[in-house]
């Protein structure tokens, strides 16, 4: 009379998120990236590595001179050092001159593990560099900042493409974006830790849903990155602190595709015409790489009689070869993907004009 049946759902074991999201990842990526999928997996599964974005509002000129010693090189100036000039096409010459236009980041050459040490304030509390995965910067690139631009980061936080914005020096006006407050104050935190107060100046932090964000400005910026929410695959396979793959969070993920094209949308919107939108995830899922892109597109020009044209990109495969390691066959946009040499992303950008 006192048995009582057991509860499955207590009693039964818990499968971590990060174990749901290896599983998942196996039955989808391996039929997406086929026989690079091993190895893609294993290096989602061992340490990523960083780059160290310098910062050019610090006055500690030892840095560059320390990460030399270190052989650590700067891969932007390098990748353009390389690159023979008179074979570049003119994107890439226009390029050229907006990416050696002050963002350098520091990385180690492939195979090479070290770590950096952390950032050090120079002497008027200002930090000396920015660790970050080294291909979050590429969507920055691609977006190909010219002076006195009005900039729109959507999704901002916690702040390190809209750092890197910055170092270029010649942004008009960044508007930082993010709906998350908590995520916002770790913005702040950055921007106070890397920014002198008058480069702080020319930036506006906000913290508005960046779905409704074209109700508030709609086509008023000159060029839009949209960084958008996404699996974040490296982080689902290592940390089950706050992993998109736990049970309780099935439906935001299934809804993920559906943000991430609102997001897109609404950056589309906020850029005047002949402006462009940098889209990027660090996921490697078509779903939420190539397909928002697409779809996009289409409603664009079905709803808003907005033409919306894809830029190529494909050249920085070759700028970057030596540094990260691409997807060959991505349908739209570019895709590094995590490599054991070079174990960098994944990192998915797609670079639109809107006509």
């Amino acid at each position: 009379r006192h048995r009582h049946k057991e509860k499955w759902a207590t009693t039964a074991p818990r499968i971590p998120p990060t174990r749901l999201a290896l599983h998942h990842f196996d039955a989808n990526y391996s039929l997406h990236l086929k026989e690079l999928w091993p190895s893609v997996r294993a290096s989602l599964l061992c340490e990523q590595k960083y780059g160290a974005l310098l910062n050019n509002f610090s006055s500690a000129d030892y840095v560059t001179q320390e990460l030399k010693l270190l052989d650590a090189t700067d891969f932007v100036s390098e990748a353009f050092q390389k690159a023979q000039w008179e074979t570049m096409t003119q994107t890439e010459t226009s390029l050229r001159s907006s990416i050696s236009s002050n963002i350098k980041c520091y990385t180690f050459p492939r195979g090479d593990i070290t770590r950096f040490r952390p950032a050090r304030p120079d002497t008027l509390g200002i930090l000396d560099y920015y660790l970050m995965d080294a291909a979050s910067l590429l969507p920055v690139l691609a977006l190909n900042v010219q002076p006195d631009d009005l900039v729109l980061d959507l999704c901002a936080a916690p702040g390190g493409k809209t750092l890197a914005l910055l170092q270029t020096g010649i942004c008009g006006h960044v508007a930082a974006n993010d709906v998350s407050i908590s995520r916002t104050k770790r913005l702040y935190q950055i921007l106070h830790s890397y920014m002198p107060k008058e480069v702080r100046e020319i930036v506006s932090v906000t913290s508005y849903d960046g779905r409704d964000w074209d109700q508030l400005e709609g086509g008023t910026f000159h060029k839009v990155l949209v960084d958008v929410p996404c699996t974040t695959d490296r982080h689902s396979v290592m940390e089950d602190d706050n992993n998109i793959f736990h049970k309780r969070r099935t439906k935001e993920r299934q809804m993920l595709p559906m943000l991430q094209l609102q997001l897109l949308m609404a950056g589309i919107l906020a850029t005047k015409p002949g402006g462009k939108v940098v889209y990027s995830t660090c996921s490697l899922s078509p779903l939420q790489n190539e397909h928002v892109v697409e779809r996009a597109i289409e409603i664009a020009e079905t709803q808003f009689n907005i033409s919306v044209q894809v830029e190529d990109l494909s050249h920085f495969r070759t700028l970057f070869q030596d540094t990260f390691s691409f997807f060959s066959d991505c349908r739209l946009g570019e895709l590094v993907l995590p490599h054991l040499t070079a174990n960098f992303g994944p990192m998915y950008f797609c670079k639109l004009r809107r006509m």
